[in-house]
């Protein structure tokens, strides 16, 4: 049955198939969320569609396998698409007790087998998400810079929302750059947010970031020698490396306890994006957490320095990203 977002919450406990469907990834995260805290479930598994059909066997065994001592658990599906429709049908038939099955898709057409399903049964919830207004996005903007206390005009407001093509997820993520970037600064100028998200166009400093933890030298090198970092770009990469390694310290301290990289993984909070599994894994092999815990004491070490010697940035930057490439950190 086709359900409107803000019917949600008046939905009954007895509905277990949820399908989010739409070009809106923020809003749909939102509403996956929110459901999930309704139903006050924190036994929440994430798989990529992909993963199902690659290993469908292990997958229904996961659910079956459900312990009578274990609470309910909720499955998210990321990617959904008409592929997996023969395995959702298959898993409505067995009338599985204590699963929630929410499934998080793109766009979905009319004549999409999926979304034909859940809008014709009643015992499952359709709900499509479309592009948030610039309205919209301009007040969770303002709303944003409020909660951090920071001073913005509705001009670089606007510059920012312009940018987001109607999904608060591009919001959130041009939002968390600029609050890395202003740190302790209470004020940011046009000319600086003007650099910052025109930076997110090519993310080289993401990939620079994820080939670095992941010791992928020769992409790390090349990454440095294609791109003409400035001094302002030193500041955001190494924010950003700071806040990457405290996520892969808190995945490895993890992974040290169950020794299981895909458990580590899917169990991640907040969710680890499909495409980013595999270097996340990687990055888990290469590091242990006493050398993540070393790394981060030596950015916090390099923004200092940074700070002292504002025209070394790049150097001091290039250096460090390259000493990284030769240390060991496995053992």
């Amino acid at each position: 049955m086709i359900v409107k977002p803000y019917e949600l919450n008046k939905i009954k406990g007895d509905l277990k198939f949820f399908l989010f469907y739409g070009k809106n990834e923020g809003l749909k995260n939102q509403h996956i969320k929110q459901l999930l805290e309704k139903n006050n479930n924190n036994n929440v598994i994430k798989y990529d569609e992909k993963e199902i059909l690659e290993n469908e066997d292990i997958f229904f065994e996961s659910i079956l396998s459900n312990s009578l001592f274990e609470n309910e658990k909720s499955i998210v599906i990321n990617r959904g698409s008409d592929k997996i429709y023969e395995i959702l049908i298959n898993l409505i038939k067995r009338n599985i007790d204590g699963i929630t099955i929410i499934i998080n898709a793109n766009v979905l057409e009319k004549k999409s087998k999926l979304r034909k399903l859940f809008e014709k049964e009643k015992n499952l919830a359709c709900i499509a998400t479309y592009p948030d207004t610039n309205e919209i996005l301009s007040g969770l903007a303002i709303a944003f810079f409020k909660k951090i206390k920071i001073s913005i005009s509705q001009q670089n407001i606007n510059l920012i929302v312009d940018k987001c093509s109607g999904d608060r997820l591009n919001l959130e993520n041009e939002l968390e750059k600029i609050k890395i970037y202003l740190a302790e600064k209470k004020s940011i100028s046009t000319e600086e947010i003007s650099k910052l998200i025109n930076l997110s166009e090519n993310h080289t400093f993401y990939e620079l970031i994820d080939n670095c933890l992941a010791k992928n030298t020769n992409k790390t090198i090349n990454i440095l020698n294609e791109n003409n970092f400035s001094n302002e770009d030193c500041i955001i990469i190494l924010r950003t490396f700071l806040l990457k390694a405290k996520k892969i310290l808190s995945l490895s301290i993890e992974y040290d306890k169950n020794k299981d990289i895909n458990q580590t993984i899917n169990s991640a909070k907040p969710p680890i994006f499909w495409k980013e599994k595999d270097i996340v894994k990687t990055q888990l092999n290469k590091w242990k957490p006493e050398k993540i815990k070393e790394l981060i004491y030596l950015i916090n070490d390099i923004e200092l320095q940074i700070k002292k010697n504002y025209n070394n940035s790049i150097l001091l930057v290039t250096d460090f990203i390259l000493n990284q490439e030769y240390t060991k950190t496995n053992n």
